[in-house]
C-alpha cells in the first residue's frame, strides 16, 4: 500500500452551489480524481472548518458517512481521512468503521489516524481534550487495540484510557487494512509509525522536511525495522490556477501559518515544484489539496494530469 498522489478534499464550501448539492460536488471531485490519475481520494475529519480555510461554522461533513457514500461512486481509487481523530472516536469502534468502509469499497480504505488537536472541536462537542501527553498515550493504546482488530484478531487489552475484551471485528475482506499516521512529532508519533503504520503523511514547513524524513528512518533503524518498508507523503495546500494570472490572485489568499506548506502556480509549474522541494527531499508520494477552486470542473484534472508525471 502506499499513496503516490492523493487528492484531499478538506472544503465543502462552494459559492453558487445549494446545500443538497453538496455531496453531489464533493463525489465529482472524487470522480475527476479518480478518472485522471490520483490513486486516493482524501477527506478531514473535523466536525468545524479549520482555521486559514473558513469560518468554524461553514460547511463540513462527517468523514466516514461522506467515505462510505463515496465507496459506491468509485471503483478503483483508494479512500481515507486526512486524519481521524482519535479522540472522537472509541478505537474497537473505529476498527469496526474503517473496515465497514472496506467491505463497501471492496478492499479500498486506508486508516488515516493521529492524536487529535483541535481543541475547539473537543469542546464544543464534549469530546474530552486531555494535555498534548494524555492524547499520545491514548493514540498508543488505540493503535494497540486496532491493529489486531484489522488483522481478524480478537483485541484483548486494558490500559489506562481504554479496554477491549476479546473484540472481535467481522467480516473483512483483506488480511490487514493499511494504517497511515499523520503528524510532525519526532519523539512521540515518528515513533508510533516505525511501530505500526504501513505510512506515514509528514506534516511540516517544506524547509524541515529532509530533516523529518530523515529522523522517521532513524526511528524505524532503533526498532530494527527497514525504513523502506514505511512510505511516506506530504500534504500540499494547492493555490493552482489555469493561469498565472489566477495562481498569482489564489497566492494571495495563502493562510500566513501555511506559507511554508503551499505552493501557488499553473499545474506545470506546482509540479516543477513539487518535484524539487518535496520528492527531492526524500518524500515518496504526495497530496494535495485545491482548497479555493477544486471544485471547479476540470481543476482536479489539470493537476493530477501535471502531478502523475512524478510520481
Amino acid at each position: 500500500m502506499s499513496i503516490r498522489l492523493g487528492y484531499q478534499i478538506p472544503n465543502y464550501t462552494y459559492p453558487g452551489v445549494p446545500v443538497e448539492q453538496t455531496f453531489d460536488t464533493v463525489a465529482a471531485q472524487a470522480r475527476e480524481a479518480e478518472a485522471s490519475g490520483f490513486d486516493t481520494v482524501l477527506v478531514m475529519d473535523h466536525f468545524y472548518q479549520l482555521p486559514g480555510i473558513g469560518a468554524p461554522e461553514n460547511a463540513m461533513l462527517e468523514s466516514y458517512t461522506t467515505l462510505g457514500a463515496l465507496a459506491s461512486l468509485t471503483s478503483t481509487i483508494q479512500l481515507s481521512t486526512l486524519v481521524t481523530g482519535n479522540t472522537y472516536r472509541n478505537p474497537a469502534l473505529l476498527a469496526k468503521t474503517v473496515t465497514t468502509l472496506d467491505v463497501v469499497s471492496h478492499g479500498r480504505a486506508v486508516l488515516g489516524i493521529g492524536a487529535g488537536w483541535f481543541e475547539r472541536e473537543h469542546h464544543d462537542l464534549g469530546f474530552e481534550f486531555g494535555t498534548f501527553g494524555q492524547r499520545f498515550e491514548r493514540l498508543e493504546e488505540a493503535l494497540t487495540i486496532i491493529t489486531p482488530m484489522l488483522k481478524g484478531e480478537a483485541s484483548a487489552f486494558e490500559g489506562k484510557w481504554y479496554t477491549t475484551r476479546g473484540a472481535m471485528n467481522n467480516p473483512r475482506v483483506r488480511p490487514t487494512i493499511p494504517i497511515m499516521l499523520g503528524g510532525s512529532g519526532e519523539q512521540k508519533t515518528f515513533r508510533l509509525a516505525a511501530r505500526f503504520a504501513d505510512h506515514m503523511n509528514i506534516i511540516c514547513d517544506l524547509d524541515d522536511l529532509a530533516r523529518k524524513v530523515g529522523v522517521l528512518r532513524q526511528r524505524c533503524e532503533e526498532i530494527g525495522r527497514d525504513p523502506s518498508t514505511l512510505a511516506t507523503s506530504f500534504l500540499i495546500m494547492g493555490m493552482v490556477g489555469e493561469d498565472e494570472k489566477e495562481a498569482r490572485e489564489l497566492a494571495g489568499t495563502i493562510p500566513e501559518d501555511r506559507r511554508n506548506r503551499a505552493f501557488a502556480g499553473t499545474p506545470e509549474q506546482v509540479a516543477e515544484m513539487v518535484q524539487e522541494r518535496v520528492l527531492g527531499a526524500g518524500i515518496d508520494g504526495i497530496t494535495i489539496n485545491l482548497v479555493r477552486n477544486g471544485h471547479r470542473p476540470g481543476m482536479v484534472s489539470a493537476v493530477g494530469t501535471a502531478l502523475k508525471k512524478l510520481v
